[in-house]
């Protein structure tokens, strides 16, 4: 009974100590609102809400209610530690609202004290526009493996809708649109995302806009995710000569790190001679100061993979990219 009431008293000074700067949940919940904006019909959907815990003793979430069925609040974190971070996620379900549609989601807090903490979510789910899948997933891909994905947009209504534009914020992402049907006001279009080869490691979030010709919703967001692994890193990854000579040279320091001890045994590209000193120590860690020739027969912008490889039987491999504008001597 003791136990409890001192546990009792000490979160409640601890709450009144946050209060007398600032709302706690100001601090627990930085984001306490979130616009998705204009989404397609089927288009994945979620937005994390972080949940900060600078206190001295755990927050426990007992329960999310969300006032609408538009939206599908999951918790992720149901203990957040001290000095750690949770995550609530808020799932918009486009695949059976449409538009205009929002939900206050009512967290209930049962440790170290009873608070309620609302959070909004808004958005507009437009009818005429399906993503189909709703997102773009590339899973786990190997570093240095170009691969491509693709999805459907599926329009109808006006007969001269189109998509004019795809945007990326991330250069390793690069989407294709090919228009594939127009039959009076139906339009379907094939969108495909090719992740190159110099995409960095770890797992990604990310969006394209779908930029069309809707006066008044034109950018609709479509999700792109996966995780890059590899055994060995490069940095950096790609490297860019701008306007060389055939045959001109030029030294970049390479650095290289690896899951287990290694030695470098080959940095190999097509079109380019590539020297270097081979390295003489095992270390997960190793610095190459590398010389590029171009030798290929091309001109103007050249882009091609170089690869480097790894001494022993358990010998791996990592790619980069090394692009340049080769100007005929």
């Amino acid at each position: 009974m003791i136990r409890h009431l001192a546990f009792a008293i000490t979160a409640f000074a601890c709450f009144t100590s946050v209060s007398q700067a600032t709302d706690w949940s100001d601090i627990a919940f930085p984001v306490k609102t979130h616009d998705f904006g204009t989404v397609a019909v089927g288009a994945k959907t979620e937005f994390p809400f972080s949940v900060v815990n600078t206190m001295s003793s755990g927050i426990h979430i007992q329960s999310v209610r969300a006032s609408c069925g538009c939206t599908t609040p999951i918790v992720v974190d149901q203990y957040v530690a001290p000095g750690a971070t949770g995550t609530i996620l808020a799932r918009f379900n486009t695949s059976t609202f449409k538009g205009k549609k929002g939900a206050t989601l009512t967290v209930v807090i049962d440790q170290p004290f009873y608070s309620e903490v609302r959070l909004r979510v808004d958005g507009y789910i437009r009818s005429d526009m399906v993503f189909y899948p709703g997102s773009i997933d590339f899973g786990k891909i190997a570093q240095g493996e170009a691969t491509s994905k693709s999805t459907k947009v599926l329009y109808a209504g006006r007969s001269d809708w189109q998509i004019v534009d795809i945007r990326s914020n991330k250069p390793w992402l690069m989407p294709v649109i090919k228009e594939t049907v127009r039959e009076g006001g139906r339009v379907n279009y094939e969108l495909s995302v090719d992740l190159r080869e110099d995409a960095p490691t770890g797992s990604f979030l990310d969006e394209l806009v779908v930029v069309t010709n809707d006066r008044s919703m034109p950018n609709v967001p479509l999700k792109v995710s996966g995780q890059v692994d590899s055994a060995l890193s490069i940095s950096p990854q790609a490297i860019a000569f701008g306007s060389i000579k055939t045959g001109e040279a030029f030294t970049k320091s390479l650095v290289l790190m690896g899951r287990e001890p290694f030695q470098v045994e080959s940095i190999t590209a097509e079109g380019w001679q590539i020297d270097f000193q081979p390295t003489t120590e095992l270390k997960k860690m190793q610095m190459v100061s590398a010389t590029f020739k171009y030798v290929g027969n091309g001109s103007g912008p050249q882009k091609a993979s170089f690869e480097i490889k790894t001494s022993g039987a358990n010998s791996v491999t990592a790619k980069g990219l090394v692009t340049a504008d080769i100007r005929v001597q």
